[in-house]
């Protein structure tokens, strides 16, 4: 596997957010405080977090038309963009929601396959709790659980079984 690259920081982790019951200014909105985007990169065997990402103007993506069809793009460069959302379980911090989604990228024709309402979505539900890795290839999966258990070895030890076999191989 290539060495573990980290752009635009690390994990955002736990936070202070302004709807923790205050009634002040921002109740009520979306919070990404403990949202962290990262990259799996098929081919490289790596992953990064780039926060670019939650504006869609990550590394991967700059420069690129993203297309709907992924035969549009059939020598794409497959990459997962992987939503973590950290929150405290078991006494402390944790993965507690990942949502994993497709894209390919062909940086010589400067374009791209990525479904936008399956990334929204994928986001979504990350930031509810949920695990949705079951799409991804046993090789992502390795690359995941190995980025996640190496960033923070007692997070993942505190994440759900749920996670720790669905990216199981």
């Amino acid at each position: 596997m290539g060495s573990s690259k980290q752009k635009g920081g690390g994990f955002n982790i736990l936070n202070n957010d302004s709807t923790d019951g205050h009634g002040g200014y921002g109740v009520g909105t979306v919070s990404l405080n403990n949202m962290s985007p990262v990259f799996i990169d098929v081919e490289d065997g790596d992953a990064f977090v780039d926060m670019g990402a939650l504006h869609a103007r990550s590394s991967v993506e700059k420069g690129i038309k993203f297309l709907k069809d992924k035969n549009e793009v059939p020598n794409g460069r497959p990459f997962w963009l992987v939503w973590v959302q950290t929150d405290m379980l078991n006494g402390g911090p944790a993965y507690a929601g990942v949502a994993a989604c497709e894209m390919t990228v062909d940086r010589e024709i400067r374009r791209g396959y990525k479904s936008l309402p399956e990334h929204v979505n994928n986001m979504d539900k990350a930031m509810k709790g949920r695990i949705l890795v079951e799409q991804m290839d046993d090789k992502s999966k390795d690359i995941l659980r190995n980025y996640l258990e190496t960033f923070n070895q007692e997070m993942w030890d505190r994440s759900s079984d749920e996670l720790k076999n669905g990216l199981a191989t």
